[in-house]
């Protein structure tokens, strides 16, 4: 299955549709994507695992591999390093993205597979399903869902499934 996130606010959850927030530099080539530029890569990425807060909820109830989150776990956003776009720890020598926030849009993580086998660098990093924050505002090139679509996507996803982004 894909699930279809647009460029007009709404992902394609199959039997209906959820709103969501993507970048605000719009929907771009995955050519020309570039690492900070605030859009989200046009592709299908396939779904490759889910971190989660323990802190803030149990366990997705899903089919892929599933992390608990600790508040040292990131993702290094630094094109010169070796672990460009991959799980890190903090603190870590290069530049690298907190998981472990405090406003929630991170409490659950869905991994999409752009630019990670293997990762060039510069062609962006994290790239990530995630919860929204309250209004939908933009994300800085991810998808952003409300916590109960995220969780039914989850659980009727299977592997071998993807993320579509699209624009309209």
């Amino acid at each position: 299955m894909i699930f279809t996130a647009t460029s007009d606010g709404w992902l394609d959850l199959g039997e209906r549709k959820a709103r969501c927030a993507l970048g605000p530099a719009g929907v771009i080539p995955a050519a020309e994507k570039r690492e900070g530029d605030l859009a989200s890569p046009a592709g299908v990425w396939p779904i490759r695992e889910v971190w989660y807060r323990p802190d803030r909820g149990p366990p997705p109830a899903t089919e892929f591999r599933v992390h608990a989150m600790d508040e040292d776990d990131g993702w290094c956003d630094d094109p010169a390093d070796p672990a460009y776009n991959r799980h890190v720890k903090l603190p870590y020598p290069a530049s690298a993205e907190r998981l472990w926030r405090d406003d929630g849009v991170y409490d659950i993580v869905v991994v999409l597979g752009h630019n990670d086998d293997p990762p060039v660098p510069g062609l962006g990093s994290a790239i990530f399903l995630h919860l929204c924050k309250p209004g939908y505002p933009p994300t800085h090139g991810c998808i952003a869902v409300e916590r109960a679509d995220l969780e039914a996507l989850l659980e009727d996803a299977r592997p071998g499934d993807s993320v579509e982004i699209r624009a309209v």
